[in-house]
């Protein structure tokens, strides 16, 4: 029987394995090949065992079945650099650009993977790599444009004369509707002999209050009818959720730390794009202290509740959903917007087939992986023209987009629109 003593001396665990051999982890005196500050962390890449069960969920290892395209993959490659048996090259951007960052696995993940934290610092490596021509264009698109709104009103003024100069696959997706120099109310009050509930404030976005400015004016009527006090803060900027998701982590913290100034002190931020929400309430993740209490559109309306259920019928009675990834995935919204449509009179909720699946538009993704893109939108659009409606409703401008540009492409039509805006003409606000 072994003493106390013979217990201390004991050889370490490990230690009589055959020279070379070794347990899991970084070989001894390995350094990680990562460069500056803005990598994914020891303790997020030591959470995934590498279990798989993330790879029949995640659409690019779907449709490719290569493992490298799959979130183990892809964390197996982060693990390399990390252990210093790889660098961050080509190869390695390569696979991560191939991620949408739809957050599918973390959705199935048993150990609570954080695998889209994981990918932006992941590409914040690899954003150096990059030709001079492509960190100018992300430059002038993420960092300067869409944080500026006076630049982003231009570009949206422009965009008709600019319109033939784009490649064809942003010609497609482009909305030609753009409303350069709207504005919304800074404060609106609820309608006579409506009690207030309280008061809540807006995110007006970049994309969404350029090109989708009808959306916010829907969202501005749907509160206030239902007693709340709205307001849209001037100093707000873009979110920077698509700074972030493509590597741009300093322009991503600059803007949340602007944007929680702008929000200091609400009681709630409302936010009416799914990919917007679910980046700010990540927001403390890339600034301490900057965290809002945010809230998606349709699950504040649906948790709130109705102060008046609404009277108009729509013309057409059914009514695909798309669920966007942001929203399912990180949010967890899935039952909330289908309860609220489901007061408007006769209106009937048609699910598609594999809604769960990305849309393929994943913020950038649709203009700098095409191929890609472009198979996973023409599937949404078969599922939506097999479903036989006449109207999908879309919560984030980029799905919104996407969904119609493939349906453009399958010459079906289809009305795309934002769940609030048929919430609005039910409440004959808007035609």
């Amino acid at each position: 029987m072994s003493t106390h003593d013979d217990l201390d001396s004991a050889l370490p665990l490990g230690a009589e394995l055959p020279e070379g051999a070794r347990f899991i982890g970084p070989e001894l005196g390995a350094m990680p090949a990562w460069v500056g500050d803005d990598h994914p962390s020891a303790e997020d890449l030591s959470s995934c065992v590498a279990c798989g069960l993330c790879l029949p969920h995640c659409p690019t290892y779907r449709l490719t079945g290569e493992e490298s395209a799959s979130p183990r993959g892809r964390i197996t490659a982060m693990r390399s650099v990390a252990e210093g048996t790889a660098v961050v090259d080509d190869t390695f951007a390569g696979f991560m650009d191939l991620c949408l960052v739809c957050r599918a696995c973390e959705d199935v993940c048993p150990s609570h993977v954080p695998f889209g934290r994981m990918m932006e610092r992941a590409r914040a490596q690899v954003e150096p790599l990059r030709s001079r021509r492509a960190r100018l264009l992300r430059w002038l698109g993420l960092d300067v444009t869409l944080a500026h709104p006076l630049l982003l009103r231009t570009a949206a003024f422009l965009q008709p004369i600019a319109r033939p100069f784009l490649t064809p696959r942003m010609r497609a997706l482009a909305p030609r509707r753009t409303s350069p120099f709207a504005r919304l109310p800074a404060v609106t009050e609820p309608p006579a002999g409506v009690d207030v509930r309280g008061t809540v404030s807006i995110l007006s976005g970049c994309v969404q209050d350029r090109w989708f400015h009808q959306v916010n004016l829907a969202t501005i009527r749907v509160l206030s009818r239902n007693g709340w006090r709205v307001l849209v803060p001037r100093e707000q900027r873009c979110c920077g959720a698509l700074a972030a998701h493509n590597g741009r982590l300093r322009s991503a913290r600059k803007l949340a730390r602007r944007n929680a100034a702008a929000f200091a002190g609400a009681d709630h931020v409302v936010v009416n794009a799914a990919g917007c929400g679910a980046h700010m309430q990540a927001y403390e993740e890339l600034v301490e202290g900057a965290s809002l209490p945010v809230r998606d559109l349709m699950a504040f309306l649906s948790d709130e509740g109705l102060a008046e259920t609404p009277a108009h019928p729509l013309g057409d009675g059914r009514v695909g959903y798309h669920d966007a990834c942001h929203a399912l995935r990180a949010q967890g919204i899935q039952r909330q917007p289908r309860a609220v449509l489901r007061e408007i009179p006769g209106l009937e909720i048609v699910d598609l087939a594999n809604g769960d699946r990305c849309c393929g538009a994943a913020g950038l993704y649709n203009v700098l992986e095409p191929e890609m893109s472009g198979r996973l939108m023409r599937e949404k659009a078969e599922a939506v023209r097999d479903a036989g409606v006449g109207v999908v409703a879309s919560a984030n401008p980029g799905c919104t987009m996407q969904i119609a540009a493939g349906l453009r492409e399958l010459g079906v039509d289809v009305d795309v629109v934002h769940p609030v805006e048929l919430l609005d003409r039910a409440y004959g606000s808007s035609p």
